[in-house]
């Protein structure tokens, strides 16, 4: 059996399809920012596959680390084994302002159709909100500035909404103070705009934005089908431009995440 050919469904399980749907987001050359869990997955398996130059910040403070195996976290001291440099927040997040951070990796609670997150709170924040979420954590400031951003989530009705209860990461349109009205993110960035999401990834496709900053589905995940997946959103999705399904891991990136990156089982099950 070839390296390289195509796992089949029952052969990987959802993170395995995840991490590699990620690390398919990183150029060679790329300067990526990465949090904990599924993004460095994903930035491990693109420097060992397609983007052998990408570089990779992680929050805690080490840049163009090559750690041998897979870090607990950001501030694992795995992270600055052959870094460049190992320092602390201040100094990535001074990376970020200096716009040279390509790509960003994150995670969100909720996401509406222009691709702003919610990782604050849910209900009415203002008054009273019904749940506390974990807060920002870094999450505005790597979205807004970094040059794109690509999301990863669990897929939930519940998640995906025509507006987030919270704006913690503005996506393609948001509100323009004090009218309220929804205007394209360089209007309100001016020339602090560098980007926007580049996709979201969850459990079941890949979604990507059209000119207007609205969400449409790509790529649908092995095992579903684009109505499963509109299903499991609250607003009307757009799956006219579905391209076919998300190229499964190949059993060579299985071998590089199980037995190379995480053999100690710290992500993957």
């Amino acid at each position: 059996m070839a390296n390289q050919e195509y796992a089949k469904p029952g052969e990987f399980k959802p993170i395995d399809l995840l991490a590699v749907a990620a690390a398919r987001e990183v150029n060679d050359q790329d300067v990526v920012f990465a949090g904990t869990g599924l993004p460095m997955l994903a930035i491990m398996v693109a420097q060992l596959t397609t983007a052998p130059n990408a570089c990779c910040i992680y929050e805690a403070g080490s840049v163009d680390g090559r750690p041998i195996s897979l870090p607990s976290s950001v501030g694992d001291a795995r992270c600055i084994y052959q870094a460049s440099i190992a320092s602390g927040l201040s100094d990535v997040f001074g990376q970020l302002q200096r716009g040279v951070v390509d790509l960003a990796f994150l995670g969100g609670a909720e996401v509406d159709k222009y691709g702003n997150v919610n990782t604050t709170a849910m209900g009415k924040y203002g008054i009273v909100p019904e749940k506390r979420l974990t807060g920002s954590g870094g999450n505005s400031d790597i979205n807004g500035l970094a040059k794109k951003t690509v999301f990863i989530m669990v897929q939930e009705k519940r998640r995906f909404k025509e507006r987030v209860d919270y704006i913690t990461s503005p996506g393609w349109r948001i509100p323009k103070w004090p009218s309220g009205e929804m205007v394209h993110k360089k209007e309100v960035y001016n020339n602090a705009y560098r980007g926007g999401p580049e996709a979201v990834i969850t459990n079941m496709g890949v979604f990507r934005f059209d000119e207007n900053g609205e969400m449409y589905l790509d790529t649908v995940h092995p095992g579903y089908t684009p109505e499963d997946v509109k299903e499991n959103c609250s607003f009307d999705l757009n799956i006219s431009r579905v391209s076919g399904e998300t190229v499964p891991p190949t059993y060579k990136e299985i071998e590089i995440l199980y037995n190379n990156i995480d053999p100690e089982g710290i992500f993957l099950p």
